[in-house]
C-alpha cells in the first residue's frame, strides 16, 4: 500500500508540473473522480508530505511546532510547501535556530505563513494579496511565466490531499514580523556564552559585533567589560553601527574623540545584571552617568526607541541584550564630531 501511495503521489507531482503550463485545460468528470479518489488514498496534507520524501525538513518543522494534528485536520487548506532544497538555501544556522524550543512561536509563525485557510487550486490563483493562517498576507503574482509567492517560484501545483491542496515552492517564506537576523544572533551568542566567558568574549565570538568590539578596544574598555561586573550591555549589531550618519563611526574612533567614544559605549551599559524578566518601563542610569529610557510593552522592549531584538545572552560577568540601533547620550552632539 505504501508503494501505491507513493506512486500516486509522484504521479500527482508530475501532473502538477504539467498543470503549470496547462492549468487552463478542461478535464472530464472521470478525471475529477480519479483525482479525488487518489487524494483520499494519499491521505492528509501531512501524509502526502511525508510520503513524498522531498519535504523532510518541512515535516520535521511541522512536528516540532506541534502543527501535525492541525494540518491533518478537516481543513480545507492550501499549503505552499518549500522543498528540502528551499530550506537548505536559508542562511546557515537559521533552520537550527527555528527548531530550538525557545523559538517555537517564531517557527509556528513561519510555517502557518505558508498556509491558507481554504482550498485554492491553481485555476483559481490570481495576482493579489492573500491572508494566511499566520495572519499576515502573502503576495501572489500569476503571469505568463508561472506563479510566484512573495517572489518564490511555484514549481508544482495541485497536489491533492484529503483535506486540501499542496503547491510546491522553491523558497521558504518568512513573515515580515519575524526577524531572522535576531534569531541567528541570539542562537550564535547563546552558543558562545556556553563555551567562553565574559561579555567581551561572547561579543567577539558571535561575529555580529565587529564594530562594537573594535570600538570597545579603541576606547580601552575591554578590560573593564571583562571585569567582575556584573553588567548589562545593550549591544548594537554591526548593522546598527552601519546605519549611523556616514563618517560618524570613523570620527568616534579617532584618538582625539576617545572621550566621546567612551561616553557612547558606556551609555549602553548598566552597572547591574538585569535579565529581560526584570525589565520595566522607566528611566535607568548607565555607567556613562546619563539615563536611558526603557519601554516594555506587548510588542517587546525598546531602549531610547531602539528595538531589543534578542535578550538574555548570558556571560560569566553579566548579560547581553541585542539592539538594532546605536544609542547616543544627550550630551554628545554627533554633528560636532563630523565637522
Amino acid at each position: 500500500m505504501k508503494r501505491t501511495t507513493t506512486t500516486r503521489l509522484a504521479a500527482g507531482l508530475v501532473a502538477g508540473v504539467l498543470a503549470l503550463t496547462a492549468c487552463g485545460s478542461d478535464g472530464n468528470d472521470a478525471d475529477v473522480a480519479a483525482t479525488e479518489a487518489e487524494a483520499a488514498e494519499a491521505g492528509t496534507i501531512v501524509d502526502v508530505a511525508v510520503a513524498a520524501g522531498t519535504f523532510d525538513t518541512l515535516v520535521a518543522a511541522v512536528s516540532e511546532a506541534g502543527l501535525a494534528e492541525t494540518l491533518s485536520g478537516e481543513g480545507p487548506f492550501t499549503v505552499f510547501a518549500p522543498t528540502d532544497d528551499a530550506f537548505a538555501a536559508l542562511p546557515a544556522g537559521l533552520v537550527d535556530a527555528l527548531l530550538l524550543p525557545e523559538n517555537e512561536a517564531a517557527l509556528v509563525a513561519v510555517l502557518t505563513y505558508h498556509v491558507l485557510g481554504a482550498e485554492v487550486p491553481s485555476s483559481d490563483v490570481a495576482t493579489g494579496a492573500v491572508a494566511t493562517l499566520q495572519g499576515e498576507e502573502i503576495e501572489l503574482v500569476a503571469g505568463e511565466n508561472g506563479v510566484t509567492v512573495n517572489g518564490a517560484n511555484v514549481i508544482a501545483v495541485d497536489v491533492e490531499a484529503s483535506n486540501g491542496v499542496i503547491h510546491v515552492i522553491d523558497s521558504v517564506l518568512v513573515p515580515p514580523s519575524i526577524d531572522a537576523t535576531a534569531l541567528l544572533v541570539a542562537d550564535a551568542m547563546e552558543s558562545e556564552a556556553m563555551e567562553v566567558g565574559t561579555i567581551v568574549d561572547v561579543a567577539v565570538e558571535a561575529g555580529s559585533f565587529n564594530t562594537l568590539v573594535a570600538a570597545v578596544t579603541a576606547a580601552d574598555l575591554a578590560e573593564v567589560l571583562s571585569g567582575e561586573g556584573p553588567f548589562t550591555v545593550f549591544a548594537p549589531t554591526d548593522e546598527a553601527f552601519a546605519a549611523l550618519p556616514a563618517g560618524l563611526v570613523d570620527a568616534l574612533l579617532l584618538p582625539e574623540n576617545k572621550d566621546a567614544l567612551v561616553a557612547v559605549l558606556t551609555y549602553h551599559v548598566l552597572g547591574a545584571e538585569v535579565p529581560s524578566s526584570d525589565v520595566a518601563t522607566g528611566a535607568v542610569a548607565t555607567l556613562q552617568g546619563e539615563e536611558i529610557e526603557l519601554v516594555a510593552s506587548d510588542d517587546g522592549v525598546t531602549v531610547n526607541g531602539a528595538n531589543v531584538i534578542a535578550v538574555d545572552v548570558e556571560a560569566s560577568n553579566g548579560v547581553i541584550h541585542v539592539i538594532d540601533a546605536v544609542l547616543v547620550p544627550p550630551s554628545i552632539d554627533p554633528s560636532t564630531l563630523l565637522s
